[in-house]
């Protein structure tokens, strides 16, 4: 965080508290220190953070880099003051984007701002973003505190994360090698992940409901802690997918769901022909479409409807990518193939797409 010209108490009364800030950057230290990693060159404090790709194992590495926020599921976290989890979703929106080109994540930066800090609260987050980089196997090596007053709520605050992962250039997974008849593999997602908030607080808003409120599809948790699930983080089993030297294309379902997504990792000759019924999505998307009324073609291209991850493997090896998956926890699930797409048709055919959603 940065200061300006006029002394530090002039800073206080402004609304800005450097000792606060200082204090925070303390109890980050250690958080960081967990999640360290060959590669990392130095530690938190300095004006950027040293990495070196050859310490990490790579020999003609290829840097890849993303970034992205939670959205406002953070509205979420505010209204029920739950902020343990929202750092793993910060962490997972990016490392999943890269992992889907065959990238190891190597680090991770936050950007944290807020109208005025509060210490705890920031630490909270902050250790679940430590806990989405252990999880990621990704050193969080640094990022920005901004305490802004008059720019955010009373209690809200703002989220954004980098990520900079590696692939070996010989490895890089592109898509180019996608090809008809190639089988779709889907990895299941915790729910909603964080993606689609917006029209979630507003079902939530006009069906009358209180996040404090039991959870009409999750026994046992409010409304509000089942709102906040994080989302998945398949960082590990996607690189054991890739191992396997089968994997010719994968792709994060966020924000657009399958007809968003899919096409971006593939031709424009070739179609992904997904079967809606080959898995069973969480009971949220049904609370979600019949609360709602939410039209199924308007879930299909809003919200991931239960598959976070999608794997596309050549047919006759997909048997091992399905192995190597199971191996490193996931329960990988044929949801569809590879099909020739004609001039002017559509990239993604959701076969078997119901009239109503299932609940």
């Amino acid at each position: 965080m940065g200061t300006e010209s006029m002394g530090s108490g002039s800073y206080r009364r402004a609304g800005v508290d450097i000792d606060a800030a200082g204090s925070l950057v303390e109890k980050i230290k250690p958080l960081a220190r967990a999640t360290l990693r060959p590669g990392v060159v130095g530690g938190i404090g300095g004006f950027s953070a040293v990495f070196d790709p050859r310490a990490a194992g790579f020999r003609d590495p290829l840097l890849l880099s993303t970034t992205d926020g939670v959205g406002t599921k953070l509205k979420v976290a505010f209204a029920t003051g739950r902020h343990d989890d929202i750092g793993i979703d910060l962490v997972a929106m990016c490392v999943n984007d890269l992992v889907v080109q065959g990238a190891t994540p190597l680090f991770f930066l936050d950007y944290f701002a807020t109208g005025k800090l509060d210490v705890g609260v920031a630490e909270t987050v902050i250790a679940g973003i430590a806990r989405g980089c252990q999880e990621a196997a990704c050193a969080l090596v640094g990022g920005e505190t901004a305490e802004m007053p008059g720019m955010y709520g009373n209690g809200e605050y703002d989220l954004a994360g980098f990520a900079v992962g590696a692939v070996d250039r010989e490895r890089l997974i592109d898509g180019k090698r996608v090809a008809a008849g190639d089988v779709i593999l889907g990895l299941p997602s915790s729910g909603t992940h964080s993606n689609g908030y917006s029209l979630i607080r507003r079902i939530v808003a006009d069906a009358g409901l209180d996040y404090a409120a039991p959870a009409p599809f999750a026994p046992g948790r409010s409304l509000g802690e089942a709102l906040l699930t994080p989302t998945r983080i398949y960082v590990r089993a996607a690189l054991a997918a890739c191992a396997t030297g089968h994997v010719r294309a994968m792709a994060h379902i966020t924000g657009g769901g399958f007809p968003e997504n899919l096409p971006r990792v593939y031709p424009e000759t070739l179609a992904a022909q997904i079967e809606i019924g080959s898995w069973a999505p969480p009971p949220i998307f049904g609370w979600l479409a019949a609360t709602g009324k939410v039209p199924p073609a308007d879930m299909a291209t809003t919200f991931n409807c239960g598959i976070g991850l999608v794997v596309i493997a050549e047919a006759a090896q997909a048997g091992a990518v399905e192995s190597a998956l199971r191996d490193a926890g996931e329960a990988p699930l044929r949801i569809g193939r590879m099909v020739p797409r004609a001039p002017g048709e559509v990239g993604v055919v959701l076969s078997g797409l119901p009239a109503a959603w299932p609940r």
